[in-house]
């Protein structure tokens, strides 16, 4: 490997991590003494979803604002980043190039070829663990093998802890000149015709900044009673961190830190704080799946759920997506998401186990409109959910456990707050039919001003019919397995 040598700048190629602290291939580069080219480089193969380009902008922005305070100019450029890499270089002849990993199955393909051919150029390529609790190789079974199930993998994984102390921020960078950049702008990143983002701008904050904003507002309103909350979608009792996590605006190792900190000032919340990290931890298996089993991005992890038998009902794929299927709770979820680009995660499951066994359609399209809409759409996470609500992926939730619509919502909204505020034209009703408005008199009707199929939908499929045709359809799998 070359290091580095006398006044050749250092190009640092953010991807997943933008941030200034905890960001072991800047502070790196930062320690070295040269100069520091940060670079981001918009991979035309691999563009994010609507909602999360719109968030990427954001965070560029302030990304580029603090490298900007501390001496250095982030360069932007969009192409293929074996072409674009290839070309700073050239100009700027920097002689190493510092990233910190990825980890999906494309990224580490990429990353590898050109490692390869930066080494045989005679650049040194230096590449850090910066987006993980540990990497996915670290963590394994008595017998070296990749965790299947969540649960013994979290109690691997948090057994393996303490993960380190978060790095400092660099105070100042030694900036690498100027050389040609994007203007972000061009990019074009956020909607314009129509605007459809004030929903999103009203909920976030990207940045690094944003997200220890985030992380504070949750430690001191709703982390000690997390576990208690975190299913109520009408309670604001999670962390929000997700999308946050998602572009690497802040570590996970950071929120560790944070909590493990928290349960010194407040002893009493352990079992809230544990509960919270074991979701921190379901992040970190996400990535170990894919690692390990590339394929679950794209296909059945079981190779039986090939037989199944799913439909091709694109009208149902349209109403489940616009929040028509008549059934409160997923409608109220469906509309969040396309107002604000997140979903309560509770809601998700219901969502999603509607769409797939109520409506028996596949996953793959959950997934892909999931990862257009959501703000924190993030591949392996997103492949790995979907699957693990399909019965499909590892560690899945039974094939017999079809969410009830009705009964989840009575559980976890009872009093409706939720879906009055995302299924508006429902606001009037009694909470006692709120989840359930078919079953309501005419006469409250009437005085809520609903009328079933015109002002609010019918449900789309009767779901106890619709669970026993999705248990129909799972006795094939296991005839197929």
């Amino acid at each position: 490997m070359t290091e580095s040598t006398g006044t050749a700048p250092i190009i640092v190629w953010f991807r997943r991590d933008l941030r200034i602290a905890d960001n072991p291939a800047l502070v790196a580069a930062a320690e070295a003494g040269a100069p520091i080219l940060p670079l981001f480089i918009l991979d035309e193969r691999d563009l994010p979803g609507e909602a999360s380009a719109w968030w990427l902008h954001g965070s560029l922005s302030c990304l580029s604002d603090a490298l900007e305070k501390r001496g250095a100019k982030l360069i932007l450029r969009r192409g293929r980043p074996e072409d674009e890499l290839t070309a700073l270089v050239k100009e700027t002849g920097a002689m190493s190039v510092f990233w910190n990993r990825c980890y999906e199955p494309a990224a580490i393909e990429r990353d590898r070829t050109l490692e390869s051919s930066l080494v045989e150029a005679g650049i040194g390529v230096k590449n850090f663990a910066a987006s993980l609790l540990a990497e996915p190789w670290q963590v394994k079974t008595k017998t070296g093998d990749a965790y299947k199930v969540f649960t013994p993998f979290w109690k691997a994984l948090s057994a393996s802890g303490p993960f380190g102390t978060p790095l400092a921020q660099p105070r100042k960078l030694k900036g690498g000149g100027g050389p040609p950049s994007d203007r972000l702008d061009d990019w074009q990143l956020r909607p314009s015709s129509p605007d459809w983002a004030g929903g999103m701008r009203e909920c976030w904050t990207p940045g690094e900044k944003g997200a220890h904003e985030r992380l504070r507002h949750f430690l001191e309103n709703a982390a000690s009673d997390y576990r208690e909350k975190r299913d109520l979608p009408g309670m604001e009792g999670t962390s929000r961190l997700s999308p946050h996590l998602r572009w690497g605006e802040i570590s996970p190792r950071q929120i560790w830190t944070a909590i493990e900190a928290h349960r010194g000032d407040d002893p009493s919340a352990g079992m809230s704080l544990d509960a919270f990290l074991s979701e921190v931890a379901w992040r970190d298996f996400a990535y170990h799946l894919i690692y390990h089993w590339p394929s679950i991005a794209d296909e059945n992890w079981k190779p039986a759920f090939d037989a199944f038998p799913w439909s091709d009902d694109d009208e149902a794929f349209r109403r489940w997506s616009a929040g028509r299927t008549g059934y409160p709770i997923v409608d109220a979820g469906m509309r969040e998401l396309w107002q604000t680009g997140w979903m309560h995660n509770r809601v998700r499951m219901i969502a999603a186990s509607f769409l797939l066994k109520d409506l028996l359609i596949h996953w793959k399209r959950g997934a892909a409109w999931f990862e257009d809409t959501l703000v924190d759409a993030d591949l392996a996470v997103n492949r790995a959910s979907w699957q693990w609500v399909a019965g499909s992926g590892a560690d899945a939730a039974p094939y017999f456990r079809i969410f009830n619509p009705v009964l989840q919502g009575e559980k976890f909204d009872p009093r409706g707050d939720y879906v009055r505020r995302y299924v508006p034209e429902l606001a009037g009703l009694e909470t006692k039919y709120i989840h359930k408005p078919w079953e309501a008199p005419s006469a409250m009707l009437d005085e809520a001003g609903i009328v079933l199929g015109k002002t609010y939908p019918r449900p789309i499929v009767d779901h106890r019919e619709a669970r026993q045709r999705a248990l129909d359809a799972y006795e094939e799998v296991k005839r197929a397995g």
